[in-house]
């Protein structure tokens, strides 16, 4: 007998929330500043074997049905590869809440 595995938010299998198809528009394909910022995160962590595909994979599996359906594609990589950081020990929650103070803080002063 073949084992179930239960289904989650993320096993859409192409479709789009409302339940239909979808096609991507050719002007969806090109990724914001911020994207390709977020894919060049990943691609340094990989190589430098801080995380795996499928730890990403697993992570953004595990974000839960709100956050997965409010967060955009580059954002679930984001938050998983916080989250991965985060659990292997390579940062700390207090660290990471120090470095997104300064984000907010440069981006409040516009630079």
């Amino acid at each position: 007998m073949a084992m179930m595995h239960p289904v989650g938010v993320h096993d859409m299998g192409g479709a789009v929330p409302d339940g239909t198809d979808a096609a991507v528009g050719h002007d969806e394909l090109a990724p914001a500043l911020w994207e390709q910022r977020v894919d060049a995160m990943l691609q340094l962590l990989r190589a430098r074997g801080l995380i795996g595909l499928d730890e990403l994979r697993r992570h953004v599996e595990g974000l839960g049905d709100s956050a997965y359906r409010q967060l955009d594609y580059y954002e679930r990589w984001v938050a998983a590869m916080g989250n991965a950081l985060l659990a292997s020990g390579v940062i700390s929650s207090e660290e990471l809440g120090q470095r997104m103070s300064a984000i907010e803080a440069r981006l409040a002063a516009g630079r």
